[in-house]
C-alpha cells in the first residue's frame, strides 16, 4: 500500500499505525519487540505511544511503552526509519498543558525514547485551566528548539481544534498536523458530524484511535451473550447496540469470503474514510499483527463498502 502524507507535515506513514499502549502491559518486552519487528518488516514506519501507556498497571509509572520503544529503536538503528508519535497531558505525575509540564515531559519523553527528536508530539487531552496562547506557543517552542518536527491534538473538541490552529496562525507558531480522535465504524456519527469538516477544511490529517472498537471489530464477538462474563472484553460492550451486531454480522461475511479476518475488513473500511490517514491498532503477539498489516492494502469491494457504510450509518 503506498505510504500517505499525514496532514500538512512532510511525514509519509503507512496507512496502518502500531498502537503503542499494549507494550508495558499485556505485551511484554521480549513480546513488544517482536510485534515491532515485524511492523517494519512488513513495511510499517508509524508507532503511537504516550507517556501515560501504561501507568494503570499495578508497579507501573508510565513510561513503559516509550522506553520499550526507545530500547529497540537503540538496538536496531532504525531511529531514522521510524515515526514516532507521543503525547503528554494524562500522566498522573506530569498532568495537564502548562508550558512547564509540556517542557519537562517532552524531556522525559525524549529520554525515554533515547531520542534528540519526537517526530509528532500529540496534546493527549485539552486543558482548558491554561489559556490556550500559552499551550500552543510552548509547542511551539519545542519545534523550534527541534526537540518536536510536529504537533497533533488528541481528544480535542472541533471548536477546540479551530481555535488553536487560529491562535497558531496569528502568532506565527506551529499549526498542528493532525488529530487522534475516537472513530470506527460502530462509533461514526460524533466525528464525521463535527470534526471531519474541521480535519477537511484545516488540513489535519486523522489517525483514529479504538479503530477495532475495543475488539467488537475483530469478530470474535458474535452477539452481547458472547460479551457477557468474557474477561478482557473491556470496552467492547460500549458499542453493542442490535445494530452494531448486524455490522459485526457483515464483516464476518465480507470477510470469510474474501479470506481475510473481520478485522483487517474493519481497519481498511476505516482508512478510505476522508480524512483518516491511518487507524491505530494495537497487537499484544506478533499473531495478532497479520489482520492489522493486511488492512493497509486489502481492496474492499465496492458494493460491500457499501453495505458498510449503509448498515452503520447513524451509529
Amino acid at each position: 500500500m503506498t505510504r500517505r502524507t499525514l496532514g500538512s507535515s512532510d511525514f509519509s506513514v503507512f496507512p496502518l499505525c502500531l498502537g503503542g499502549n499494549v507494550f508495558g502491559w499485556t505485551s511484554d518486552v521480549v513480546q513488544s519487540e517482536d510485534v515491532l519487528d515485524a511492523y517494519v518488516a512488513g513495511g510499517g514506519n508509524f508507532v503511537d505511544t504516550a507517556d501515560a501507556y501504561s501507568a494503570w498497571v499495578d508497579g507501573n509509572v508510565g513510561g513503559e511503552s516509550e522506553s520499550i520503544i526507545g530500547n529497540w529503536m537503540t538496538s536496531r538503528g532504525n531511529r531514522a526509519d521510524v515515526i514516532v508519535a507521543t503525547k503528554v497531558a494524562k500522566l498522573r505525575t506530569r498532568p495537564g498543558l502548562s508550558p512547564q509540564n509540556i517542557c519537562l515531559a517532552a524531556d522525559e519523553s525524549l529520554a525515554r525514547l533515547q531520542s534528540d527528536y519526537i517526530d509528532l508530539y500529540y496534546a493527549h487531552e485539552d486543558d482548558a485551566t491554561v489559556a490556550i496562547e500559552e499551550t500552543v506557543e510552548a509547542f511551539d517552542a519545542l519545534v523550534r528548539a527541534g526537540k518536536v518536527r510536529a504537533i497533533g491534538l488528541s481528544n480535542y473538541t472541533p471548536e477546540r481544534v479551530a481555535e488553536y490552529v487560529s491562535v497558531a496562525r496569528a502568532n506565527g507558531w506551529a499549526v498542528p498536523v493532525a488529530v487522534q480522535p475516537h472513530y470506527n465504524l460502530v462509533f461514526r456519527a460524533e466525528f464525521e458530524t463535527s470534526m471531519a469538516p474541521v480535519c477537511a477544511d484545516l488540513d489535519l490529517g486523522v489517525a483514529p484511535y479504538f479503530s477495532l472498537g475495543s475488539g467488537l471489530l475483530t469478530g470474535k464477538y458474535a452477539s452481547a451473550a458472547d460479551l457477557a462474563g468474557v474477561a478482557r472484553s473491556g470496552g467492547a460492550g460500549m458499542y453493542a447496540s442490535d445494530q452494531a451486531w448486524e455490522v459485526v454480522a457483515l464483516l464476518r461475511d465480507i470477510a470469510a469470503a474474501n479470506d481475510v479476518s473481520a478485522a483487517t475488513v474493519a481497519l481498511a473500511w476505516l482508512r478510505d474514510q476522508p480524512t483518516v490517514t491511518a487507524p491505530i491498532a494495537s497487537a499484544r503477539v506478533v499473531e495478532q499483527l497479520h489482520a492489522l498489516m493486511a488492512a493497509a492494502s486489502f481492496v474492499i469491494p465496492e458494493t460491500d463498502a457499501a453495505r458498510l457504510t449503509q448498515l452503520s450509518a447513524g451509529l
